[in-house]
Formats: C-alpha cells, sequence, structure tokens
C-alpha cells in the first residue's frame, strides 16, 4: 500500500540531493573552477575543460546505468545501490573543499566521481517510483519530488551565497573558504535528508533470492533480454531517442549556464541571484506544470516545456545586459522542473512497475548519454569558432530534433506493447 510517508520520504532524497545539484553542479563549481581551480587558464579553455569533465562522468553512468538497474531487479537492491553511490558523491562533494587553487585537474577527477554518484543515485531514485505512485498519482509524486528539489536546494544555496557574500559573519577568512564550506555543507545536507528514503520507503522483495554473484550474472542476462524488448518496440525507443535528445538540452544548460554567462563577461554575483530565481520560482512552476499534465495532457505539456527552452536558448545566445539572464533564468524556472518531472512520469506510464530498475536503467542511460553530448559540443563549437555564443546557440537543434520525434510517441499503445513482449 502506497502511503503518504512513503511519498514524502521518497520526495525528500530530491530535496537531499538537489542540493548537490545547486550549489555544486550549477552554481558554485562551475564560478570555482574557472576563477580558482583553472587560475591563469583562458576562459574558452576552461570552458572546455568543464565540458570534458561534464561529458566524461555521463560517459561513465550510461556505461553502468543498465546492468545495475538489471542487477538492482534481479536482487531487489534498488535502496542499496541508491545509498552506495549516494555516499560517494556526499564524500566527493566535501573533498572538493581539499582542492588548492590551480590544481583543476584534481578538482576535475574529484568532480567526475561526485557526478557518477549524483546520477547514479538517481537511477535507483527514479526506479522507486512505481513503488511508492500508483498511475493515479505518479505525475503528482514525481512532480512533488522535483518541486521540493527546487526548495531544499535552494534554501541550502540561499545559505551558501550568504555565506560568500558575508563569510566574516559566520565566522569565515574570506569568499574562498566560504565556498569550500558551502561544498561540505552540500555532503552534510545531502547525507542527513536521505535517511526518510532509507527508513520508510518499501522495495518489493525478489521472488527468486540469489547471492551476489548470481545477481551479477542475472543482470548482465537481463541487459540482453532488455535490449531485445526495446529493439522490438519501436514506440518505446522513439520516445527514449526524443527524451535523449530534448533533456540534453535541459541538462546542458543546467551545468553550462554559470560558465557561459561568466565567458561573455557577466558579473558572477549577478549569476549566482538568477540561480536563486530558479529555485524559488521552479518549486511552485513544477506542482504548477503536475497539475496541468492532469488537467491537460502530459504530452501537451511537455510539448510547452520543449518550446521554451527552444526561445530560451536562442535569447541566450543573443542576450548583451545582466537583465536579460534574470529574465532567462525566470524563464528556464518556469519549465525546467515540469519538463524533468513530466518526462518521469510520462515514461512510469509506459513500463511495468516490477521491472522498473530495468527500463528506468535504459532512461538513465539515454538520459546520461546525452549530457556527454551537450557541454561536449559547447565547448567544441566554442573553440572552433571562438564564440561562446554560437556554443550554447548549438543546443538549440538538440529541443528541435526531440521535439518532433515526441510529437510520434503513443504512450497507452507503448504501455500495450511493453505488457505484451
Amino acid at each position: 500500500m502506497k502511503t503518504n510517508r512513503q511519498i514524502y520520504s521518497w520526495a525528500m532524497y530530491d530535496w537531499a540531493n538537489s542540493a548537490y545539484a545547486t550549489t555544486v553542479m550549477a552554481g558554485f563549481f562551475p564560478l570555482f573552477f574557472k576563477e580558482y581551480y583553472s587560475s591563469g587558464a583562458d576562459a574558452i579553455v576552461s570552458t572546455t575543460q568543464l565540458g570534458i569533465a561534464n561529458s566524461l562522468s555521463s560517459l561513465i553512468v550510461v556505461l553502468m546505468a543498465p546492468l545495475l538497474g538489471a542487477i538492482a531487479d534481479a536482487g531487489s537492491f534498488k535502496k542499496k545501490f541508491l545509498f552506495l553511490f549516494a555516499y560517494l558523491g556526499i564524500l566527493m562533494s566535501a573533498s572538493l573543499a581539499m582542492v588548492d587553487k590551480g590544481d583543476w585537474q584534481l578538482a576535475a577527477f574529484i568532480y567526475v566521481l561526485g557526478n557518477i554518484g549524483f546520477m547514479a543515485s538517481n537511477t535507483f531514485y527514479d526506479s522507486l517510483l512505481p513503488n511508492v505512485a500508483g498511475d493515479d498519482k505518479v505525475d503528482y509524486v514525481s512532480g512533488l519530488g522535483f518541486a521540493l528539489g527546487y526548495l531544499g536546494g535552494g534554501i541550502l544555496f540561499a545559505l551558501n551565497v550568504l555565506m560568500v557574500q558575508k563569510p566574516e559573519f559566520f565566522g569565515l577568512s574570506g569568499t574562498v573558504e566560504a565556498i569550500k564550506v558551502s561544498f561540505v555543507s552540500v555532503a552534510l545536507w545531502w547525507a542527513l535528508f536521505s535517511i526518510p528514503l532509507l527508513l520508510f520507503v518499501e522495495e518489493h522483495a525478489p521472488k527468486v533470492q540469489r547471492n551476489l554473484a548470481q545477481n551479477i550474472v542475472a543482470g548482465y542476462r537481463q541487459i540482453i533480454i532488455t535490449f531485445k524488448k526495446v529493439s522490438k518496440l519501436k514506440g518505446l525507443l522513439l520516445f527514449l531517442v526524443a527524451y535523449w535528445l530534448y533533456i540534453d538540452g535541459v541538462d546542458t544548460i543546467i551545468r553550462m549556464a554559470v560558465d557561459y554567462a561568466m565567458a561573455i563577461g557577466f558579473d558572477p554575483n549577478a549569476l549566482i541571484l538568477a540561480l536563486l530565481i530558479v529555485q524559488f520560482v521552479g518549486f511552485p512552476a513544477t506542482l504548477l506544470f503536475a497539475k496541468l499534465a492532469d488537467v491537460w495532457d502530459t504530452k501537451k505539456a511537455l510539448f510547452l516545456a520543449i518550446g521554451s527552452y527552444f526561445f530560451i536558448t536562442i535569447g541566450a545566445s543573443l542576450m548583451q545586459e545582466e537583465y536579460q539572464f534574470y529574465l532567462l533564468a525566470v524563464a528556464i524556472a518556469m519549465v525546467q522542473g515540469g519538463i524533468q518531472a513530466l518526462s518521469r512520469s510520462y515514461y512510469a506510464r509506459m513500463i511495468p512497475p516490477e521491472q522498473a530498475g530495468e527500463y528506468f536503467g535504459f532512461f538513465n542511460f539515454l538520459g546520461k548519454f546525452a549530457t556527454i553530448l551537450g557541454p561536449l559540443m559547447i565547448g567544441l563549437v566554442a573553440t572552433m569558432t571562438d564564440s561562446s555564443r554560437l556554443g550554447i546557440a548549438s543546443v538549440s537543434l538538440f529541443f528541435i530534433i526531440g521535439g518532433l520525434l515526441l510529437y510520434k510517441v503513443d504512450a497507452q499503445k507503448i504501455a500495450k506493447e511493453v505488457r505484451e513482449i
């Protein structure tokens, strides 16, 4: 039975780990990487280095996700794997505080490991969604997770920003120490607010009990079976490719926005304020998108978000003034959580709950593969053209093609086909 305690305990993990997504990935790490870890490097060179670091971490998760999802389903180890990778991310977030000025290689290495922990844990977090939400609540529960993520990540980020702007108030020596303490605060926040999921979210026991070696063998076998299934399910494959493309644009903007704005000369303080706007506007906007999907249609709501992102990307490539960055931050906040939450819930409707880990392994497989291409594309285009604006503009292609493919997707037909395999 799905209880409110299980639903809120599951959603609190978004509150917990969004601190890493906000303070580390989107906020302070890109800024700190350019000004501290890569001190003295050319702006476009540091953009390329950051893009490569993001792409490498995504590639590693891509290679791991299907296997881990299959093993988790075979042995009902979703929560164990979730916390294994969560605590890798937690440890790496704290470790960033020990990296010295100019040591960009070590910073990038730790960041890659932290991203692996963050993204891999989300594979198992997503796969628990069918355990806590029936078909009638899946949009709401998925949206609740992202909404709480915006709120929780935003609260800690606001505190971190205050620490950076007023370090003496917190007994800190300056901005550098404040940012390093912020990385440690993310680790503590993530660890603390993960506890409800660990204690209260139930996981279905496997029908067949196996030891670890048997689970690994079963996991590899399951990958082969899943590949065969997906290859026969043209509708599901079409959705996954569409998702892969448009979510590439979303994740790339999340990871590279601060670096891009700094590359075109904007004040870092203005960028941090814009990120705070995203967090606190994103909280109610994500719940609104979930409601929109209920009263309108999930697919139509996704189209609205994809179209909005296309215009946001074009606007970003043309902006000249800092106030325009604030306007774009509000626009992103209105659709970012919605497109993520509804993609997850739309996909959850297509797959059998008892095979959620297997299928969400593929969902995350393609989603994280997309973030290999996006940051790398920005870095390469910016380097080849000597223009960060053209680099960010290139991301619009992912929204165009992803939207066109999504138009052909029929979720009800796909759900029927999946259950007949």
